[in-house]
């Protein structure tokens, strides 16, 4: 029983190595035992291991770690025909098309949002939008999306969260999920990143349950107020046809 806890919690300390990643491209053995908080030599072990198996690579020159190939090689495995960032690749491409901006399509994840897909704008100035992107749902179009349509239990625990930003009333924030299920999509203007704003519709699969967030987002040079609100209902009609294509689960 003893050796089932140690190689279970092994297994959870190299998992929140390789987690490490999602926030910088290259990391050094000090920032890695500081950012998962265990000892250097605790984090040196598993990192050889990780290392051995493909998982990180090791920077001679630099002592500093990044991912390994068997992460793409697992990666080429995870797209189905039912995924929907495979799924609906075509229709963010032609909305990206038709609207030049870029187009983002997010999931809930606790209380995360997770950009699982994004099709970039062609212009020079434009927003980009990385893949495997995590972001609160405190704020930004997506995320209050992603609130507004689900149930009474995860807006009680994103409004609990000790990260809740002093700078958002949450009555405030209770009132704009009330108007985007009125409206049906929601509007965010330089909420979370300056210069840039954003609209986005909930995708609800075949059962009536949303699914996913699908988003427009660009520089407020282009993307203004009123903007947004035109964007809203070809938005909506967008995700429509979408949602037809997920599956009920």
């Amino acid at each position: 029983m003893e050796d089932r806890k140690l190689t279970v919690r092994a297994v959870e300390r190299a998992l929140d190595i390789l987690m490490c990643f999602t926030k910088k491209d290259d990391l050094g053995l000090t920032e890695i035992a500081a950012e998962i908080d265990l000892h250097k030599s605790t984090v040196h072990r598993l990192l050889n291991t990780l290392e051995e198996k493909g998982f990180v690579v090791r920077n001679a020159s630099t002592e500093k770690y990044r991912l390994g190939l068997k992460i793409w090689e697992l990666s080429a495995h995870l797209s189905h025909n039912d995924d929907p960032a495979v799924l609906l690749l075509p229709q963010m491409e032609q909305l990206r098309d038709r609207l030049g901006e870029t187009v983002s399509l997010y999931l809930r994840d606790g209380i995360d949002r997770l950009r699982i897909q994004a099709v970039q704008s062609n212009q020079a100035i434009r927003r980009v939008a990385p893949v495997g992107a995590r972001l609160p749902l405190f704020v930004g179009a997506s995320s209050k999306v992603l609130v507004a349509y689900a149930d009474e239990s995860v807006l009680q625990a994103v409004m609990a969260s000790p990260d809740w930003p002093e700078s958002v009333d949450r009555n405030v924030y209770v009132e704009q999920l009330q108007d985007i299920r009125r409206q049906g999509y929601a509007i965010s203007y330089e909420e979370r990143e300056p210069g840039a704003s954003a609209v986005a519709a909930p995708i609800f699969n075949r059962n009536g349950k949303i699914a996913a967030a699908l988003s427009l987002s660009g520089p407020i040079s282009r993307m203004n107020p009123q903007k947004l609100h035109e964007y809203g209902p070809m938005l909506i009609e967008a995700v429509r046809e979408m949602g037809m294509m997920i599956q009920t689960s």
